[in-house]
């Protein structure tokens, strides 16, 4: 048996009792120390989260990462474990650079790609590209040079569309409202597709709304969440769509990474698929714990541009009973709390992501 093999049947068996965050902290440290891990988008805003628990658990980390401009990528996210990664500077298109990265390694995060809707409804055919053909290509290389790897791959809420019931499980139908949430979906089955037909392992996580530190928030592109904190940190007016009673469940990043690790290393993820959740809120509640946090900003209602009320998909809120029935994952990071200490760390550090 491999090693990370028996890593899978230690969780597996493990007691509902590690659910304990300390407990956890410590399994999961004796199950990555020393372990090979590549993680692509590793620069950008959950993958350098990831990456930074990923040293502190002691493993070998590879991370992968285009540094595409206005992509998220940012190497002020890796600059204090910068001498304990190997980083490589590689477009995922690119087979041959690849097929070296994968070689070894015994698990792969994927986590590149690209996640503006606007631009994806602007530049079809780079979405197309990056995520969509780099999928396959990554899957492709694994296949023939390490067919043995785990593969956890981010993929979205946005696959769903607009929900015809609430909350959205995992069993409701996928109608995406946009060119990412088509290609995001074909992303996730080619993951699915390499463990039905090839035996890889795959897994899949749709996330929703994911906030915290180290994101891009430059511009709206990255997310309603992302631009929400650059408005409130620069103290401007938010504007909300429609009346702001648009509902949404906000994860922190913390809790998403916690949710890879445990997917990673449980057998009971293989070939499936897992909704995360959060913190439910509405934009204007949410806009008002904003306005605690940062005294000087305001909001305004506006209409809908008339582009994005095309692609809106209303009210959100994810059902996450599988995920946390099958590997124990559940969000713990308060969203009052977490987006203190993203307000703060932008404070501290804005001028590297403004």
């Amino acid at each position: 048996m491999r090693d990370v093999d028996r890593m899978a049947a230690d969780v597996s068996s493990s007691s509902p009792d590690l659910q304990e965050r300390g407990t956890i902290a410590t399994e999961l440290r004796d199950l990555f120390c020393g372990r090979p891990v590549l993680v692509t988008g590793g620069a950008g805003f959950i993958g350098s989260n990831l990456v930074r628990r990923l040293v502190c658990l002691g493993a070998r980390v590879t991370v992968v990462d285009s540094l595409l401009p206005d992509y998220g990528g940012n190497l002020f996210n890796l600059r204090d474990v910068r001498d304990q990664i190997w980083l490589s500077v590689t477009d995922m298109r690119d087979r041959n650079g690849l097929a070296y990265l994968v070689k070894g390694q015994e698990i792969i995060f994927n986590l590149a790609g690209q996640v503006s809707h606007e631009d994806s409804m602007r530049d079809p055919l780079t979405d197309l590209d990056i995520n969509c053909r780099s999928q396959a290509s990554l899957l492709e290389t694994c296949r023939q040079h390490n067919p043995d790897v785990r593969i956890v791959y981010t993929s979205t809420r946005q696959i769903y569309g607009r929900p015809k019931y609430l909350p959205v499980d995992e069993d409701h139908p996928l109608e995406p409202v946009d060119v990412n949430g088509i290609n995001k979906l074909a992303g996730e089955q080619y993951h699915l597709l390499y463990h039905q037909v090839h035996g890889m392992w795959t897994s899949a996580l749709r996330l929703t709304n994911t906030y915290g530190p180290r994101q891009l928030i430059r511009h709206a592109r990255q997310g309603f969440i992302a631009w929400f904190v650059n408005r409130a940190v620069r103290g401007e007016t938010i504007k909300l769509y429609g009346d702001g009673t648009q509902r949404r469940d906000l994860t922190h990043v913390d809790d998403v990474v916690e949710a890879l690790l445990l997917a990673s290393v449980n057998d009971a993820a293989n070939g499936q698929v897992f909704n995360l959740g959060g913190e439910l809120i509405s934009l204007l509640d949410l806009t008002a714990m904003l306005s605690q946090l940062c005294p000087d900003v305001r909001y305004e209602t506006i209409p809908f541009p008339e582009e994005r009320r095309k692609i809106d998909i209303g009210d959100y809120v994810a059902r996450w009973d599988k995920i946390r029935g099958v590997l124990g994952w559940t969000p713990r990071v308060g969203l009052c709390d977490g987006l203190r200490g993203t307000i703060d760390y932008y404070r501290r550090f804005g001028d590297h992501y403004l």
